[in-house]
């Protein structure tokens, strides 16, 4: 990577501002921080970069406190290893305004921004490798829709959130599944899609896919987005205006010219066609297609400076950006995706640290881990779950496809199904859970019953 001339951007996310991890995310637990697996989200995205032979990078965290912790944490865990360096953005920037705040310290001919919630085994290096080959202005990594299950599967999440399918993009691509022609989130687009002619003409045929989802990683060519964010100031987010913008100027991008014969000449894009509900992939065509199909066999491909690295089935790629999102990717690392935490699988195909305790007649089932320190009592089942470190579970204690994070303590006869504990909460006798979020240091009452709870406790104000 660094014969590539390639520099990285980590986008980290802060403290206290992902709404849609509330109440696990605050002001004293980052983002970048949140265990996933037992292990901080971040770590994930680090060992996908260290594992591609990218050794530099720059991690940008909202706020100066969130950027401290995750600082003071990479440099304990990956000294020697890497070298970062974190750098701190306002808490309000959007990721374009991120990008704008940092962009005088690209330098590179090309550079890649990473998703600081992507947790992945497709490997950076062949997203960077398409992008060079092309010539691109962006190429994106996106892959298959995650598998979301309902019910036992939704951690943490409500039972309306079960119901609904994981929200889909809506990605445009050429006969070869490299050129990337259309790029917006499903809540984008309401009724028809609206694309520039010319993109359509140019491609001769294009597919929609509503089974892909873009995994928040890209390769950017430097001077292009830089001019682009200097010149263009409305540009606040990197999907959802930074990339389109690049989509829909593409044909200009390159140094080829585009042929008159498929220029559009218009500011505002036609209406190219609709995605029928329920159909993964429709093929479109733009008007007079088929008069300029042997045309489009000779054009320089070159001309479309947008790319798509499509990661195969058989690769893992979801991003912790919900609560049932971080439920199940919990779930993935213990199962389908354990070789992404480097922990060592017991023969009950589970991952119990060697000083955990464990009861008499308390079961562990597969796809579970316990972690270090966290001692267990007499007769309680632990299913599909995610224990943390240094953890306290009283007798009789069930819990299923749940996450306890760190320091948690769980009195006797409690149970907890499809929920989310955070650090240092405590659990009184008898209570129990169904699709709950428990906030840190949160303390539930004996006896108690709660569905569909997020219980917290109200943080204090700055001011």
């Amino acid at each position: 990577m660094g014969a590539m001339n390639f520099q990285v951007i980590v986008l980290a996310g802060g403290g206290g501002l992902s709404k849609k991890l509330s109440p696990l995310v605050t002001k004293d637990l980052p983002k970048a921080l949140l265990p996933v697996g037992n292990r901080p989200l971040i770590s994930y995205v680090l060992e996908l970069l260290e594992a591609s032979f990218i050794k530099d990078l720059l991690v940008v965290v909202a706020g100066d406190e969130a950027a401290t912790q995750v600082e003071n944490w990479i440099s304990n865990a990956f000294d020697d290893r890497l070298h970062v360096e974190v750098v701190s953005v306002p808490e309000e920037l959007e990721t374009a305004d991120a990008l704008r705040k940092i962009s005088h310290r690209l330098t590179a001919d090309d550079f890649l921004v990473v998703s600081g919630d992507l947790v992945s085994d497709v490997p950076v290096g062949a997203v960077a490798a398409l992008h060079r080959r092309k010539d691109a202005v962006v190429t994106a990594l996106v892959c298959g829709l995650p598998n979301l299950k309902s019910s036992e599967g939704s951690t943490g999440a409500s039972s309306k959130d079960k119901t609904k399918q994981p929200v889909s993009d809506i990605i445009g691509l050429d006969y070869s599944q490299e050129h990337l022609l259309f790029l917006a989130s499903s809540g984008q687009v309401e009724k028809e899609l609206r694309m520039r002619r010319a993109l359509v003409r140019l491609a001769g045929n294009m597919e929609i896919r509503t089974d892909l989802v873009d995994a928040h990683l890209y390769a950017f060519k430097r001077i292009v987005v830089q001019e682009v964010l200097d010149s263009r100031p409305g540009i606040k987010c990197i999907k959802r205006d930074l990339v389109p913008y690049l989509i829909r100027s593409q044909l200009t991008l390159g140094s080829t010219p585009v042929p008159a014969s498929v220029s559009d000449g218009g500011s505002d894009p036609p209406r190219a066609g609709s995605v029928e509900n329920g159909a993964p992939a429709v093929s479109i065509s733009g008007d007079e297609v088929s008069s300029l199909l042997q045309r489009v066999c000779s054009i320089d491909s070159s001309l479309f400076k947008c790319c798509a690295y499509v990661a195969s089935p058989g690769k893992y790629c979801a991003r912790v950006d919900s609560l049932q999102a971080y439920g199940e990717v919990n779930r993935a690392v213990a199962d389908e995706v354990i070789h992404l935490t480097q922990y060592v699988v017991s023969s009950h195909n589970n991952v119990v640290h060697e000083t955990a305790v464990l009861g008499s007649k308390t079961t562990v089932g597969p796809h579970c881990m316990v972690g270090e320190g966290s001692q267990i009592g007499d007769k309680c089942k632990i299913k599909r779950s995610v224990v943390g470190r240094h953890c306290r579970i009283g007798s009789n204690v069930t819990i299923v496809n749940s996450v306890v994070m760190n320091y948690v303590t769980i009195d006797d006869f409690c149970s907890i199904q499809s929920s989310v504990v955070c650090s240092n909460a405590h659990l009184l006798e008898r209570s129990s859970l169904k699709d709950c979020q428990v906030g840190a240091r949160y303390v539930v009452g004996a006896n108690q019953e709660y569905r569909e709870e997020a219980l917290a406790k109200k943080e204090k104000s700055s001011s």
